[in-house]
């Protein structure tokens, strides 16, 4: 089929043809949740039905262990798009992010793309970028390994519990506070110990004071990840893992300079000391591309969905997409699989993400990204366009 040809109805007919496939792959991913970096059988269950698929598909990749690309290239020179892939879960939650759902979803677009565009320039890439969650930054681990090199635009989509077309997101610190005491019998000579952990909990005091004086738009947040190995042993060691969060990363940069201040303070009053470290990168803010999240949300409401452009004034959490927004055009836009306020990272969105209905709405989640990837592939107009919004 030339790109003459190529309408919606031709992807909607491409998309529908993998849906079985589509959803039995998001399945096997939701009832084997793996987390960051571990996420083995995903890799194998998505690479396996990409080669199915005629993708030459490359993994490891960049370092990573449970990374991937999947290529399929055109018959002449043309632009590089990136459909990506997440696939990683929650520790306890599984699949509350959805992303078995963002994994099987960007695959059926991908291919519905080779498929109805067998002849197509340049090169359909399938990017599997594991470790989006707890700070584990797998696009900024690829990115700096050159796997982006060379891709002109990157598109994925996430579940949530509404329908829109582009979203900010925080920028994001993940940082581990560590404190470090003296070990002593806690009844019979408490006095020759120093408390690491109540070093931490008087940190973590001093973090929701922090929290009246801080703006609105500023989120800290955090859990004890080491208090201790007995009651009757005073804890030489306690840890914090915090997450320091506001819109931009130039805010957040700044705040930790409160938070480095704060766990320093808790450490002199408990004559411990303290080290506070970095568990991963920090996420930036996204940077939407509104002239492709515009394509995906006319595919998406000419399917019967309705969509809202964005909401500016509700941010989304944070993620490593940010990061990748920072050096290419990109979309990440949100398609309602769950009801109204069931929140993410919860057992209701997990449980959704394994619904028949969450099922549908990433049929037409595939297609609308199938539609922007085509169309970025076919119309030098609409790529130029993407570069121009980025560029400015």
């Amino acid at each position: 089929m030339t790109t003459a040809m190529l309408s919606l109805e031709s992807l909607s007919a491409a998309v529908s043809a993998v849906r079985a496939r589509m959803e039995a792959v998001s399945l096997a991913i939701h009832a084997r949740p793996e987390l960051k970096f571990a996420e083995r059988h995903a890799q194998e269950v998505l690479t396996g039905w990409l080669a199915e698929a005629g993708f030459a598909v490359r993994a490891p990749i960049g370092g990573v262990e449970t990374a991937f690309v999947a290529v399929h290239n055109g018959v002449k020179r043309g632009p590089c798009v990136a459909v990506l892939a997440e696939y990683d879960a929650l520790p306890g939650v599984g699949h509350g992010c959805g992303h078995n759902l963002i994994a099987a979803g960007g695959v059926a677009a991908a291919i519905a793309v080779s498929a109805a565009l067998p002849d197509h320039p340049g090169t359909v890439a399938v990017i599997g970028t594991p470790g989006e969650e707890m700070g584990g930054a797998g696009k900024v681990r690829l990115a700096e390994a050159g796997v982006f090199d060379g891709v002109d635009a990157a598109v994925m989509f996430h579940p949530g519990d509404r329908s829109l077309t582009a979203r900010p997101g925080l920028a994001a610190a993940h940082l581990r506070v560590e404190f470090a005491g003296l070990s002593a019998h806690a009844s019979v000579s408490p006095w020759l110990g120093r408390s690491a952990l109540a070093a931490a909990q008087l940190f973590l005091q001093a973090i929701d004071a922090l929290r009246q004086f801080v703006p609105p738009t500023v989120r800290l947040h955090g859990i004890v990840s080491d208090g201790g190995l007995a009651p009757n042993v005073v804890p030489a060691h306690a840890a914090v893992d915090l997450y320091v969060r506001d819109r931009t990363a130039v805010s957040v940069v700044e705040l930790l300079k409160r938070v480095r201040a704060a766990a320093d303070g808790a450490a002199l009053a408990t004559g411990t000391s303290a080290t506070v470290g970095e568990t991963g990168p920090l996420y930036t803010e996204r940077r939407n591309n509104m002239v492709l999240a515009q394509r995906f949300g006319e595919t998406v409401r000419a399917l019967g969905v309705d969509i809202a452009t964005d909401d500016p004034e509700h941010p989304a959490g944070s993620s490593d997409i940010g990061n990748l927004s920072m050096l290419l055009p990109v979309i990440h836009p949100y398609v309602q699989i769950a009801a109204a306020g069931t929140p993410s990272h919860s057992d209701a969105m997990r449980e959704a993400a394994a619904s028949p209905f969450a099922h549908d709405r990433t049929q037409v989640a595939a297609t609308g990204l199938a539609r922007v990837v085509a169309d970025l592939l076919t119309e030098p107009d609409l790529l130029a366009a993407a570069r121009a919004e980025f560029a400015a």
